[in-house]
């Protein structure tokens, strides 16, 4: 759900306790909306994560590890300048607003003060700003010159909280007794529990649309009836009721799952909802598998679309090379013409456009009629003639190695296709990115400035039938990987004419079950181009007889005495 300041109220309570004097060891920036604090506490050490994302919006505390930027942004680097080391004096909620205010005492050899951080969580104007008695000393996202007449995020400018909304404060009673009767005045009937939340989300300041439900519905169950819950007369009035929810109902923290991932968090307890030891545990939870999720999709369809822009440019060049072929397939119908003028060079004259001559190479005993030059003599046309035909002939020579090649590179990248489409997490995607970035298609990741950083090597998709262990490559560098690393006799599967991944069933000298060659097989299958058929061939065959060629494209083999089976494609986890 959005942030609100319902929520927003009882996670900053939640905050204070935890993070009252504790220092800040180390700030890094992961992204250019998501900063990192690692805060010890005296106790522990814990992770606060702040997060200006328009969709992902929080301030909570986090056991998710993140790789930070290569190279630490100006606001990160400020950060580091005016907080390392700073001691948190408090967070609070500033009034019952989407903003989260963090106090911290900062010393360094020479001077002590006291500035404020500011994290307001507010969709796609959420903002993380830096203060020093009442001065932004910077900010997350600025405001350009043009756009500050209302309100200036420059460093250097006071700061000022962003503009109420048009709504009523959750303890203006009057007010929202008054907006309820004109609400009521203008409906025929009384408006049902829906209706009721949506009036509470439109007209109250800080209440989002589920946190509106929850009032409405405790109303109803706290005075027997809507309607009594909206009348005058009940013990209760509806408005006393929405300020007294807000502020002190107490923190139920519970995540909701749908087929097994979270799917929302509330600080009261819902129906189906799994109850959470803290809000921020509920909040990490949720939005660490929202963002994973995001991400993955992101990063998938931006290499998938930069493969299919690769695949475009192969084809188009691959067809003009198909038009330039078929042209240089005439170049025997030009040395057919130049053999015929020379001759016949006593039958032409200088003035003539066209000849018509017996054809000697038709078996039928034809004549061919020849287009000629009249500012050419005969000899002259008959030497254009062979010129073309050798122009032809060198260009089929170049053209049909250049024809296999462009063939080959199109087959190649439909394989890195295929293995982006069949990608299901993030490891599946990171090897595909080196291999990418190996073929030009990506930019080379910046340098760290702290040096390099260890990459781990991803693993191969594990299974195992029967006692015997089963590996299948996420992509052509893990499958040359998987190639290398097997055994001779180990049995080795791949998709007959469709790209998929490598499967190796690691046999030991023992001969392979029925059942667990076809288990391996339905995996090769469900990791191939022809995931969605019903009927696929999939070859077979030791790993011996698997070679990879001299210079060979990652993942490209060749192979012999092999068998196939027909299967339908099943993941098995």
């Amino acid at each position: 759900m959005p942030q609100d300041a319902f929520h927003i109220r009882r996670l900053a309570k939640e905050l204070n306790t935890f993070l009252v004097g504790g220092k800040i060891n180390r700030i890094s920036q992961v992204n250019k909306d998501e900063l990192t604090f690692i805060i010890y506490t005296g106790k522990s050490t814990v992770k606060l994560i702040l997060s200006a994302n328009a969709s992902n919006a929080r301030v909570c505390l986090s056991l998710t590890e993140k790789e930070p930027a290569p190279i630490a942004p100006n606001f990160c680097m400020l950060l580091r300048k005016h907080l390392q080391n700073a001691e948190i004096l408090e967070v609070r909620q500033y009034e019952f607003e989407r903003i989260i205010e963090i106090d911290l005492f900062c010393t360094t050899d020479f001077s002590q003060c006291k500035r404020t951080l500011y994290c307001e969580l507010m969709g796609k104007y959420s903002n993380i700003i830096l203060t020093e008695n009442g001065v932004i000393l910077g900010a997350l996202k600025t405001t350009a010159l043009e756009d500050s007449s209302r309100r200036v995020l420059l460093t250097g400018a006071k700061y000022l909280y962003p503009t109420p909304q048009a709504k009523l404060h959750v303890l203006d009673g009057a007010g929202m007794r008054s907006r309820l009767q004109n609400y009521l005045s203008i409906r025929e009937e009384t408006p049902d529990e829906e209706s009721l939340s949506v009036f509470l989300f439109e007209n109250v300041a800080g209440l989002a649309l589920p946190t509106a439900r929850e009032i409405v519905k405790r109303a109803v169950l706290s005075e027997g009836s809507l309607t009594t819950c909206l009348s005058s007369a009940a013990k209760t009035p509806f408005w006393e009721f929405v300020g007294e929810f807000c502020f002190n109902e107490p923190c139920n923290p519970c995540l909701t799952v749908k087929n097994g991932v979270p799917a929302d968090f509330f600080a009261f307890p819902v129906d189906g909802g799994v109850s959470m030891p803290s809000l921020c545990k509920a909040e990490d939870e949720f939005f660490t598998r929202r963002e994973t999720k995001k991400g993955f999709e992101d990063r998938k369809r931006k290499l998938e679309n930069t493969a299919r822009g690769l695949k475009k440019k192969q084809t188009k060049k691959l067809q003009e090379t198909l038009e330039r072929l078929k042209d240089a397939e005439k170049a025997d119908e030009y040395r057919i013409k130049g053999e015929l003028l020379t001759a016949n060079l006593y039958q032409i004259d200088k003035s003539m456009t066209c000849v018509t001559l017996q054809n000697w190479y038709d078996v039928n005993g034809g004549s061919i009629k020849i287009t000629l030059d009249p500012t050419l003599s005969p000899s002259k046309n008959a030497q254009r003639y062979f010129k073309t035909y050798n122009k032809y002939k060198r260009a089929k020579e170049i053209l049909t190695p250049m024809l296999k090649n462009e063939e080959t590179e199109i087959a190649y990248t439909d394989s890195v296709l295929s293995a982006i489409i069949s990608a299901e997490s993030m490891d599946d995607l990171k090897e595909i990115e080196t291999e990418m970035t190996e073929m030009g298609l990506l930019k080379v990741p910046k340098a760290r400035v702290s040096g390099k950083r260890k990459e781990v090597e991803i693993p191969f998709r594990e299974y195992e039938c029967n006692g015997m262990k089963i590996y299948a490559g996420r992509n052509n560098l893990q499958n040359d990987r998987l190639l290398r690393l097997a055994s001779p006799d180990d049995m080795w599967l791949h998709t007959q004419k469709y790209h998929s991944s490598h499967v190796i069933i690691v046999t030991q000298g023992e001969q392979v079950r029925d059942e667990t060659l076809l288990f391996a097989a339905e995996i090769c299958a469900y990791y191939s181009d022809g995931r969605d058929g019903d009927k696929i061939p999939v070859d077979y065959c030791k790993r011996k007889f698997v070679k990879k060629p001299n210079k060979g494209k990652a993942g490209f083999v060749v192979y012999t005495d092999y068998k196939t089976i027909l299967v339908k494609p099943n993941a098995h986890k």
